[in-house]
């Protein structure tokens, strides 16, 4: 079962390279980091600001391309915590098909913080982390 959370907390310091998003459930107490990197915490920061650039990067790139070919992104899924590190799937709805698109988390995490798309973990990974 997945669970509906939200991106609750975004800590970026500048002095390492190491960058902290706190996911937290949405009808409960249950919260936990994911260490991501510079560059992808920049990314979600920005897309949750509305900042556009003059250019598409990644994250923007790959939304106008599942938007051209049909797509829509349904949902965000942190789905997997293995060996200390957590796995993710984009979900897509493209016409009668449902598409999951495995990602690393702070990917995902991009996507659905500018398409303001549902972000959900399953209750395993929860489990896992002992929450």
């Amino acid at each position: 079962m997945d669970i509906e959370v939200e991106l609750a907390q975004i800590i970026i310091n500048e002095e390492v390279d190491q960058q902290v998003i706190v996911l937290r459930e949405l009808s409960g107490q249950r919260a936990f980091p994911i260490v991501i990197g510079m560059p992808e915490i920049l990314a979600i920061d920005r897309r949750l600001k509305g900042i556009a650039l003059p250019r598409p990067l990644t994250h923007d790139l790959i939304e106008q391309v599942i938007e051209q070919m049909g797509g829509q992104v349904t949902k965000v899924v942190v789905n997997a915590l293995r060996e200390h590190t957590f796995f993710a799937t984009i979900h897509i709805r493209q016409g009668q098909f449902d598409i999951e698109i495995d990602s690393r988390p702070s990917d995902a995490i991009a996507m659905a913080a500018g398409l303001r798309t549902p972000l959900y973990v399953a209750e395993e990974v929860f489990d896992q982390l002992g929450l």
